[in-house]
């Protein structure tokens, strides 16, 4: 009984990889081609600034937040670049200023949720809303190209002729992240106000700190995936980011971070979330299904994630606490053995 509970809790916790093992064998079927290096490596550029999308996201949701405007920042941020450059300054400049661009949206986030204290759903979602607004009023809704050195260099370039920089700046975040959350002090404190803030207070953990890094730290992290998405497209147009967020948000959910907060990794949840919907939306495009059903599929894989994440956090929770009584049991049993033993050989 406990071997098959202990199997249930270990499948649940793992379900990402089942998830993507199944996926990946039915594309392998279906899909002439799959099993090559090109169209790995296609994959894994296409998932790279949704990748960083989802590092920085997992921050948030391990608080138990949420972020909806991590798709306006990437096209505020990208649009100021591009205009930069434009305008004749350096390259390296006005990648600068956007991930400034990026750190000042998330400053005005956290300030709003942390001190004014307003639901991170409302605040994200209004500032969504006022980023695109601004960020049309700035680039009058026309198209921001990017210089072809910029494409060339960091779009298309390789480590070496062989590992394309899309590919290694996110594998390089998704890492730092990683390391960051399990042997940095505040990335445990940000799983211990995920699970229980006013313990966390009570433990002298600064919550209000917490939260404001989290939502910092997701904005820059938008604005550096701005610059990675920028450099594979080479313009920023009025559609430039729409939708990542919720991509972002499903990965990572799809990856075992839960959106009640406390519970989810970067490396390699949030990775493999990352992986498995681009391995959907490349296994759609290769069996040629209809593009406007594409966007529908999508949305499916975002609500079976949601209810994933629901289904998948009570079971856990119902078998760790089962598990945690079964031990209590075993000890306080083997505990009154040694107490009869010990009152028999003395009567």
């Amino acid at each position: 009984m406990k071997g098959s509970k202990n199997l249930k809790l270990f499948f649940l916790k793992n379900m990402a990889f089942v998830l993507f093992a199944v996926v990946f064998i039915i594309f392998g079927f279906l899909c002439n081609n799959w099993f090559t290096i090109t169209n790995f490596e296609n994959i894994a550029r296409q998932s790279s600034y949704i990748g960083i999308l989802a590092a920085g996201m997992t921050f948030v949701l391990l608080t138990g937040g949420v972020d909806l405007s991590v798709g306006a920042n990437m096209f505020l941020s990208a649009s100021i670049c591009g205009l930069l450059i434009v305008k004749g300054w350096p390259i390296w400049a006005a990648i600068l200023i956007c991930l400034l661009v990026g750190f000042l949206y998330g400053c005005f986030n956290a300030f709003f949720i942390v001190k004014i204290k307003v639901l991170p759903f409302i605040v994200t979602l209004a500032t969504l809303m006022a980023g695109r607004g601004l960020t049309l009023v700035i680039t009058k809704s026309e198209a921001v190209s990017m210089p072809a050195s910029l494409v060339s260099g960091v779009g298309s370039g390789r480590l070496f002729g062989i590992l394309p920089y899309p590919i290694l700046i996110f594998l390089l975040v998704a890492v730092a992240a990683s390391i960051f959350l399990k042997f940095v002090p505040l990335g445990r404190q940000i799983y211990a106000v995920g699970k229980d803030s006013e313990g966390a207070k009570k433990a002298g953990i600064n919550v209000n700190w917490v939260l404001a890094f989290v939502y910092i730290l997701n904005g820059v992290l938008a604005a550096l995936a701005a610059i990675v998405s920028v450099t594979q497209i080479g313009n920023v147009t009025s559609g430039f980011g729409f939708g990542d967020e919720f991509s972002a948000i499903s990965a990572s959910i799809l990856g075992g971070t839960s959106m009640m907060g406390g519970i989810g990794t970067v490396f390699p949840g949030a990775v493999i979330g990352v992986f498995l919907i681009q391995m959907v939306q490349a296994g759609l495009v290769y069996l040629q299904v209809d593009l406007y059903l594409q966007p529908i599929i999508s949305a499916l894989i975002i609500l079976f994630a949601v209810f994933l994440d629901s289904v998948r956090t009570r079971y856990i929770i119902k078998l760790e606490h089962r598990n945690i009584r079964t031990e209590e049991q075993v000890q306080k049993t083997q505990k009154s053995f040694t107490l009869r033993d010990i009152f028999d050989r003395h009567r």
